[in-house]
């Protein structure tokens, strides 16, 4: 490619450029970029200042050096472009030359891919006002009953209820109208804090809904990281260097309603659970076999999940 660029910037310079600007806001494409990475890129490829406003709560401004600036609405003279929901320009006066409307035309189409994700941004923001956030959901074509999802990623997904979950770790927020999606992406992200792997050394479930935490949610905000770990999740780590089907089991026990119920969940002979409890509490130092062993369990492996690190 950048030999292609430099025979075509040596025969002519405009078709060099031109190329250049093609493949600059393909690859931003390709790598999902952001709405700022979009507007920042006119800015830099025209030498201008470039800005992206939706009329309400997205408004971009960057210089031509890549630096963000406060955003401003457009003079009427300066060559300006429709971009998802709302619309790109270069701080230029006069119409644009050719390179100048590649780029617009070439941020534009990005800009509408990256425009869907600073919608959903302004949709969970609860410091963004009511209008706005009304708007937002116009644009996403979103309506009716919705629900936030939050992701390992940290980026927010909002969908209707009926659409399916995306596969891995999900915390799924209470459901509601519009204006109660910024609570519902804050239970989401308490909810992923409860989730698993689904590995031998991170069983559990890989989905958790918000909605059935109950109390169990008032220990998202004391526990973290950073919190000393108390003597049952240090025992727990103790008994999982037992071996791999450690961690399994006992989330299995925590969470059926009877031994032969875990023994068939885990496809192992009751007798061979038995044994395995009958290692395994020799370590920890109480039983799990009675609830209230049980619940000091299930405890101790939601402590153990709210420990690690909390998702961005």
């Amino acid at each position: 490619m950048r030999d292609l660029l430099g025979r075509l910037a040596a025969l002519d310079p405009d078709a060099g450029a031109a190329v250049e600007v093609i493949a600059y806001f393909d690859q931003l494409a390709e790598s999902r970029a952001g709405l700022e990475s979009v507007v920042r890129g006119a800015a830099v490829l025209a030498g201008v200042p470039a800005g992206f406003s939706d009329g309400g709560a997205i408004r971009i401004r960057v210089a031509p050096d890549g630096v963000p600036q406060r955003p401003s609405p457009p003079e009427p003279g300066w060559p300006s472009v429709p971009a998802g929901t709302g619309t790109l320009w270069l701080e230029r006066s006069g119409p644009p030359g050719p390179i100048d409307a590649m780029i617009l035309e070439r941020a534009a189409k990005a800009a509408r891919g990256a425009t869907a994700p600073a919608l959903v941004t302004v949709l969970v923001d609860g410091s963004a006002g009511e209008e706005a956030r009304l708007r937002a959901a116009r644009g996403l074509g979103l309506d009716g009953t919705l629900r936030a999802l939050a992701l390992p990623s940290g980026v927010p997904v909002v969908q209707r209820v009926t659409d399916p979950l995306p596969a891995g770790r999900v915390g799924v927020g209470p459901s509601g109208a519009v204006l109660a999606l910024p609570g519902s992406w804050a239970a989401a992200r308490v909810a992923l804090r409860f989730t698993a792997e689904g590995t031998e050394q991170d069983p559990g479930p890989r989905v958790v809904h918000a909605a059935e935490l109950g109390g169990l949610a008032v220990l998202a905000g004391a526990v973290g990281p950073d919190t000393e770990p108390v003597p049952d999740v240090r025992a727990l780590e103790r008994a999982a260097s037992e071996g791999p089907w450690v961690l399994t089991t006992l989330v299995t026990v925590a969470d059926s309603t009877s031994l032969r119920a875990a023994a068939a969940e885990l496809v192992v002979h009751h007798s061979t659970l038995q044994d395995r409890l009958d290692r395994v509490e020799h370590v920890l130092g109480w039983s799990v076999r009675e609830p209230r062993g049980r619940l000091r369990l299930q405890l101790a492996l939601a402590l153990r999940r709210l420990h690690r690190t909390p998702p961005r």
